[in-house]
């Protein structure tokens, strides 16, 4: 397989998932502003909408959207236990967590990572993201990842987005909760693994 990211992009979670996964892959760098790859090939011709993460499998068949691939990339080692069984509620409560995560947070973040986002709405993106994180924040008191079933690929897609906020000022340090989560990813070998194949982490 091979998996076309941006390094410190949201392809970030399926990379994670990858070696929490112990699964064999190619990471491809993909620029997402040149659409370009390393040997200067079209990335458009890989994914038209010039976004990652994409998931290419071995028949060369594609998945271009996180919450789908981390998903996929669990199923594929069940063993790893990194999502619920298909067809459990519990599954549905994970996939509830991703569409919140994608829609609430990943989203959110956008237009402060977007060149010409007015101040003005800068400002009402940034109070939008701190009152979600405060919510996740609250759910996690209590328990050390967001299922009670334990660490899942949602805790890897919340790990990512919510390291964002030291880039474009949403200050998440006075969230204790959240703040151990990410501790307690960051230590993970896999997490570790991730973050140096993408020049993150020396």
């Amino acid at each position: 397989m091979k998996l076309y990211y941006s390094p410190g992009a949201c392809s970030l979670s399926p990379h994670i998932a990858l070696h929490e996964a112990g699964l064999s892959f190619e990471a491809v760098l993909a620029s997402t502003k040149t659409k370009k790859l390393a040997d200067g090939s079209d990335f458009l011709a890989i994914n038209p909408k010039g976004q990652v993460p994409v998931l290419e499998l071995d028949n060369g068949a594609r998945l271009t959207e996180g919450p789908a691939i981390v998903q996929y990339i669990a199923d594929l080692a069940p063993a790893a236990q990194l999502a619920p069984a298909a067809g459990t509620f519990e599954r549905y409560q994970l996939m509830e967590w991703l569409n919140f995560i994608t829609s609430e947070l990943h989203k959110g973040f956008s237009p402060l990572f977007t060149p010409g986002t007015p101040d003005e709405f800068k400002t009402m993106a940034r109070a939008r993201l701190s009152d979600r994180l405060a919510w996740v924040d609250q759910q996690l008191a209590g328990r050390d990842y967001l299922m009670a079933s334990g660490y899942s690929v949602a805790d890897i897609y919340l790990f990512v987005v919510s390291g964002w906020g030291q880039y474009v000022g949403v200050d998440i340090s006075g969230l204790a909760n959240l703040g151990a989560l990410r501790a307690r990813m960051a230590a993970r070998p896999a997490v570790q693994a991730a973050l140096k194949a993408e020049g993150l982490l020396k």
